[in-house]
C-alpha cells in the first residue's frame, strides 16, 4: 500500500512481521499503536518500521502522540520509521493527514493516511482480485457511494478465492462499515441470485438471506429492495450529472433540471454525463 498508493520508496525487504505495539520502553508514560510492523531484508536486519493507527474520529491528542511513537520506535530499532493512519472517513484523513510542526517550522512528522481520497473505487472483479486487499479497502472506504454496490459486488468476488477464514474476516470488516441503505441493497441482490437459481456468492455470503423466510415473503422483499436499489442507482447517476454541470458553468432552465429529474432510465443518464465533456450548453448535453 505505501509503495502503490503513496508512491513511497519502500526499502527492499524478505519478510513483514507484526512486533509488539507498547512504545513505553523509553517514555515514563505508556503510549500504545495500534499496530507495529518491521520489515527486515534477508540477513533480518529492519529496513523500515511502520506505525500503524486506526482513526475513527478526530483527536486532538494524536497530533502529539503520532510524533512520539515515531521517535520513540526509531531510537529503539535504529531504522527509519513512519506512521501509516487509516481513516475510513473522508474529513477524518484530511485532518489527519495535516503536517505536525514540532517547533518553530524547525521539523515535522507527516502521518501517511490511507483514506477515501488515496483508495481508488475497485469495481471490475479481475482487479480486486489481482489486488484483493486493495479491494476490501476499497469497499470500505466507497461502498456507501454512488458507486457502492459495484465495488462492493468485486469486494465479495475476490473474497470467493481465499480461504474460509481469511474470507470471512474481510468480509465482516466490509459488512461493519457499509451503512444500512446498503446493506439491504446488498441482501436483496443476494436474495434475487439465490432466488434466480444463480448461487455465485461466496457461502457466507448467502448466509445474510438465511432468516427463515418463507418462499412468498422472500418474493415480496425481493421486488421492494430491488426497486429500492434501482432508485438509488438513478439518484446517484442524477446527483453526479447536475454536480457536474455545475462544475463545467453549464446553466439549466427550469425545464431541463425538471427532465434530468425526472428521467429513469440509466443508459440515457449515462449518454448525458458522456455528453457533458465538451458541451458548451445544456442543450448539447441532454440531445
Amino acid at each position: 500500500m505505501l509503495a502503490t498508493l503513496f508512491h513511497v520508496e519502500v526499502p527492499p525487504h524478505d519478510s513483514a512481521a507484526v512486533v509488539e505495539s507498547s512504545l513505553d520502553q523509553l517514555l515514563p508514560v505508556e503510549f500504545r499503536a495500534d499496530l507495529v510492523l518491521e520489515l527486515r531484508d534477508a540477513s533480518g536486519a529492519i529496513v523500515l518500521a511502520i506505525v500503524i493507527e486506526v482513526q475513527r474520529d478526530m483527536d486532538p491528542k494524536k497530533k502529539f502522540s503520532w510524533p512520539t511513537y515515531v521517535t520513540v520506535v526509531r531510537a529503539k530499532k535504529r531504522c527509519r520509521t513512519v506512521v501509516l493512519v487509516v481513516a475510513p472517513d473522508a474529513g477524518v484523513a484530511a485532518w489527519a493527514a495535516e503536517s505536525i510542526d514540532l517547533g518553530l517550522g524547525l521539523g515535522h512528522v507527516a502521518p501517511l493516511v490511507l483514506g477515501p481520497a488515496v483508495v481508488p473505487e475497485i469495481t471490475d472483479p479481475a482487479d480486486a482480485e489481482a489486488e484483493t486487499a486493495l479491494a476490501v479497502l476499497s469497499a470500505m472506504a466507497h461502498g456507501n457511494g454512488p458507486n457502492g454496490l459495484a465495488v462492493v459486488l468485486a469486494a465479495l468476488v475476490a473474497l470467493g478465492r481465499l480461504d474460509q477464514e481469511h474470507a470471512m474476516v474481510y468480509f465482516q470488516l466490509i459488512w461493519n462499515a457499509l451503512r444500512e441503505p446498503m446493506r439491504q441493497a446488498l441482501e436483496a441482490l443476494v436474495m434475487e441470485r439465490q432466488i434466480e437459481g444463480e448461487a455465485t456468492f461466496p457461502p457466507f455470503v448467502q448466509k445474510l438471506i438465511d432468516r427463515g423466510m418463507r418462499e412468498g415473503e422472500l418474493q415480496g422483499i425481493r421486488e421492494g429492495k430491488l426497486e429500492g436499489i434501482r432508485e438509488g442507482e438513478l439518484k446517484g447517476k442524477r446527483d453526479t450529472l447536475l454536480r457536474q454541470l455545475a462544475r463545467a458553468g453549464i446553466a439549466l432552465t427550469e425545464n431541463e433540471s425538471a427532465r434530468i429529474q425526472a428521467c429513469a432510465d440509466i443508459a440515457t443518464l449515462d449518454r448525458w454525463l458522456d455528453n457533458v465533456l465538451g458541451a458548451k450548453s445544456a442543450a448539447e448535453v441532454l440531445s
